[in-house]
């Protein structure tokens, strides 16, 4: 028996043979396509041919849109967290770039402790540094004026403080003004009412410190209130000066010590992140160190001038 050519045939899948399709029997003029068989149940595969050498994936189903591949075994993709090519995500929320973060900050601070501290050790208790700079004001007005000119700069110039090696030195050229003014204002009082002042000091920096990071309270949503309390604060200040008396130093210096001790709280929350509104860029280390080293500063003067307003 021999098979007779016959019209074309058209099956539901658009491959088209010589004739009519066989019956139950011989294969079309041109054979099956390679591998063997007859086509799968539900025609010939779609366009886009058999799939490629290899087969599919061992254990599984041939890829289909929106098919993940599984990490390789050992986990991870390596420098990327997804099979789309996206690179990790490193935000200031992750517990090691936050820690790093951290301790960079608290590193920063303790040297400008250290230097400010020094440098008040040095007025209190060394007579001819003290005569040294109250026989040269000029000195005094020297500091002040680098001392704005580095903080505006660091405040409001996002490059200054965060390009190395120009942050390191403006904050450098701060800490050592601050350090000056602090230590020539501090040579006014007596060295037991300084010491006095440093120990209060590390003892209210420590316990705030310790809250901050331990309450569920979130001080960084008191942005708004802080800088309406320090305005009040500021304009009390300037009132202050033309209203002499005991009662109106230790008023004004108690207030300033129980203001920068929220603003302690509040910029130490902004340093640690996690749960809580508002946080700093990991960039902005020496912007966070400053902040908390003015609060500790500020603390420490105004207490020492409670005790000395006390005393007095």
């Amino acid at each position: 028996m021999s098979w007779q050519a016959g019209p074309t045939y058209q099956d539901p899948n658009q491959q088209y043979y010589g004739g009519y399709p066989p019956q139950g029997g011989y294969p079309p003029q041109g054979g099956y396509p390679q591998g063997g068989g007859y086509p799968p149940q539900g025609g010939y595969p779609p366009a886009g041919g058999y799939p490629p050498a290899g087969g599919y994936p061992p254990g599984g189903y041939a890829p289909q849109p929106g098919f993940v591949v599984p990490p390789p075994a050992g986990g991870g993709y390596g420098a990327y967290d997804d099979p789309e090519g996206q690179p990790k995500n490193f935000s200031f929320d992750d517990m090691s770039i936050r820690k790093g973060f951290i301790r960079k900050v608290y590193m920063i601070l303790m040297g400008q402790l250290v230097v400010t501290f020094g440098f008040v050790a040095l007025f209190v208790f060394h007579e001819p540094t003290k005569q040294f700079a109250y026989r040269n004001p000029a000195i005094f007005w020297v500091a002040l004026a680098v001392l704005l000119v580095t903080m505006i700069c660091m405040a409001c110039c996002e490059s200054v403080r965060r390009q190395t090696p120009m942050n390191f030195i403006f904050l450098g050229l701060f800490t050592l003004a601050e350090s000056f003014l602090m230590g020539v204002s501090a040579s006014r009082y007596a060295p037991n009412e300084v010491l006095l002042a440093v120990g209060i000091t590390a003892l209210v920096c420590l316990a705030l410190t310790l809250f901050a990071t331990q309450t569920k309270y979130d001080f960084t949503m008191c942005g708004g209130v802080l800088v309406v309390a320090m305005v009040v604060f500021l304009v009390f200040g300037i009132a202050a000066i033309f209203i002499k008396g005991k009662i109106i130093t230790l008023v004004y210096a108690s207030i300033g010590a129980l203001l920068f001790s929220i603003y302690l709280i509040y910029d130490t929350q902004l340093m640690m992140g996690g749960d809580h509104k508002y946080s700093i860029s990991p960039e902005e280390y020496i912007f966070a160190a400053l902040n908390l080293y003015l609060d500790i500063v500020n603390i420490f003067m105004y207490i020492l001038t409670i005790i000395g307003a006390s005393r007095d």
